[in-house]
């Protein structure tokens, strides 16, 4: 097989090496700009989840509140029943409950949270094992 000699028309590996480096450089420019597109798309999504979730939230607000009239209403039975000041006052009372309940539990799972003793004894064996010791 024959070697062919080289031809002036032919790349000098400086100017291969110039080109190999625009070419990364644009390659890297062209993912950023397709990261940039991704991420705004993205963020645009997530946006418009997040305002979906805030107003799904506060259309479950309203109706706790149409849910709380119409039990007040209800043990009312238009009249036949308790007062209707006694009614609310009821309702008031179960939600009173429900917070109460709530703040209950809240506090035992609050009350079980501890330090990861673990962790902070393993974080505490690092500078014995830099210096060589066991």
């Amino acid at each position: 097989m024959a070697i062919e000699p080289v031809k002036d028309t032919d790349p000098t590996i400086g100017r291969l090496v110039a080109d190999a480096s625009r070419d990364i450089s644009s390659l890297i420019s062209k993912e950023i700009e397709l990261a940039k597109s991704e991420l705004k798309v993205s963020v645009k999504a997530g946006g418009i989840g997040i305002a979906l979730f805030a107003a799904a939230g506060f259309i479950a607000v309203l109706a706790v509140i149409m849910l709380s009239v119409s039990i007040a209403y209800f043990i009312n039975w238009g009249g036949e029943g308790l007062a209707l000041h006694w009614a609310f006052l009821i309702v008031f009372g179960l939600y009173l409950a429900l917070a109460g309940a709530m703040v209950f539990v809240g506090i035992k799972k609050v009350k079980q949270v501890k330090a990861p003793e673990k962790a902070i004894a393993q974080g505490r064996e690092i500078p014995k094992a830099l210096k060589g010791q066991s």
